[in-house]
């Protein structure tokens, strides 16, 4: 059906199979709402094994004519996905909003990097080079081929549920791999409405294949026992992508995975504090906090502890959070029931081991946020290691302030996680940014910069934040095997 926002949203129709849009088998759906209201956005269709299963049969069969395509061939469908997406972006930035939640200028935003992986992904294609080796032996020739993996299982999440797609989707298409893409139970409309672009520019049937689910148990154990499947992308939390990681282990697939974050950003003394809170304010809560670079620690150096935390203060102070369709609204609310609770709990245990609310704190009900999962634009003081927030991720607008002495301790105290996704700098001192970034156990080095991100760029983390990069030319190698090729040369006749 078409909705007042110029974007089609199917009741319940949402399984992209082999080409063909399909109801789950026994009809059944589940229900899409507005975080923002509850009011309904959609439905889409309830998959389970049996759905699961036709789809990684379709993306089998579709395999072998799609990596005989010519890289030419898989990048014009890019590039008129990229159009399309491109044409479209206001409806669909206004249903990422009505969806997910988030305010529509940064779902404005979301659209046109989705879009930017389409593009970036379409040209990769055409560089996928493989190469040669010298050889020992006069009559032996080593060449290097790269390949398509096979068919690859995608896993998506909700907090940007277009870009997410098209980071996975885009690489895995260009190379010449087929896709089953999952996307989070909150999302799938979002999901539906990238496949019918897909679909419009010309994808062939069975090349990307959509399973929609409020089950992701039963789908997930389907995508992760094919054997047909080769090749695993998961963003999600750190528990379940270690939990998926190692059912894929039985098959010998290979893996990717952007997991959880916990950020740094340090602050040091040499920093301008306004420009460092202006910062700060603007990735702390991006997208309400819900983002995995947003920094969950923030390391200030003492002498500008008290000018940076008014300018933060008061930056905070005039963000506004309500429905993200609402004019003047910067802050939307959070995705579910279960993230406002982990949201008010880590605040709750931050206060009561002596954290001060300087702004926030609390949920929001009034001016008609009631029916909502909001929780007001947060700042807490004095926060220390025997808190919550300081060693777990929030995943929510509160940023949490631990003063530091010396630039030694705050890189020990930065390190003092698991993750190791992004982290962040402030320091007009070069020799400080070198020592400082290459001291930071992170796959990602803001230096006076938070959004150190772009398609053409590679993003990943190191440790429990997961494996392998997504974005940039290392983006293309995740979905690509390297074969050797050695060829005996006969001796000529005429030896």
């Amino acid at each position: 059906m078409e909705t007042s926002i110029g974007v089609s949203v199917r009741d319940g129709d949402t399984l992209f199979i082999d080409g063909k849009w399909h109801a789950a088998d026994d009809g059944r759906t589940f229900a899409v709402a507005d975080p923002a209201t509850g009011t309904p956005v959609g439905r889409a269709a309830d998959a389970g094994p049996a759905e699961t299963d036709r789809a990684i049969a379709a993306a089998a069969a579709a395999f072998g004519p799609w990596s005989r395509e010519t890289a030419y061939r898989r990048a014009d469908v890019l590039w008129r996905a990229h159009a399309l997406m491109t044409e479209r972006a206001e409806d669909l930035a206004a249903l990422m909003t009505r969806e997910q939640g988030k305010p529509l200028k940064a779902a404005r935003n979301e659209v046109r990097y989705a879009a930017d992986f389409l593009s970036w992904f379409a040209e990769e294609a055409k560089r996928v080079y493989g190469g040669s080796v010298p050889s020992g032996r006069a009559d032996q020739r080593l060449s290097i081929l790269r390949q398509p993996v096979g068919v690859v299982a995608g896993i998506t999440p909700w907090n940007y549920p277009i870009s997410m797609i098209t980071r996975k989707v885009a690489p895995a298409l260009a190379a010449g791999c087929t896709i089953v893409l999952k996307p989070a139970e909150q999302t799938p409309l979002c999901a539906v409405a990238v496949f019918e672009l897909l679909a419009e520019a010309g994808l062939p049937p069975g090349a990307a294949n959509l399973v929609t689910t409020s089950r992701p148990g039963p789908v997930g154990e389907r995508l992760l026992d094919a054997p047909a499947v080769r090749k695993l992308t998961f963003t999600g939390s750190t528990d379940v992508g270690k939990e998926l990681a190692a059912r894929a282990a039985a098959t010998m697939k290979r893996v990717s995975m952007e997991l959880g974050g916990h950020a740094p950003m340090i602050v040091m003394d040499d920093a301008d504090p306004v420009h460092a809170a202006k910062g700060a304010a603007l990735v702390k809560f991006l997208n309400t906090g819900q983002a995995c670079i947003s920094p969950n620690r923030i390391f200030v150096h003492r002498p500008i502890l008290d000018a940076f935390t008014d300018a933060l203060v008061s930056r905070v102070g005039a963000l506004v959070a309500g429905p993200g369709d609402r004019p003047g609204v910067t802050v939307g609310p959070l995705v579910d029931d279960a993230a406002l609770a982990k949201v008010t709990a880590q605040v709750e245990d931050a206060v009561a081991k002596g954290a001060r609310p300087l702004a926030g704190g609390e949920r929001l009900t009034g001016d008609g946020l009631a029916a909502g999962r909001f929780f007001a634009p947060t700042v807490l003081a004095d926060v220390d290691e025997s808190m919550r927030i300081y060693r777990e991720e929030t995943f929510g607008p509160v940023a949490a302030i631990v003063p530091f002495d010396t630039e030694d301790e705050a890189v020990r105290r930065a390190n003092d996680t698991e993750y190791g996704l992004a982290s962040y700098v402030y320091t007009n001192d070069m020799g400080r940014a070198v020592r400082v970034s290459e001291a930071l156990r992170f796959g990602i080095v803001g230096v006076n910069d938070i959004n150190p991100t772009a398609a053409a760029a590679p993003f990943g983390g190191v440790g429990m934040s997961g494996l392998g990069r997504e974005g940039g030319p290392q983006g293309i190698d995740e979905y690509l095997d390297v074969k050797l090729v050695g060829l005996a040369v006969p001796r000529s006749g005429r030896d």
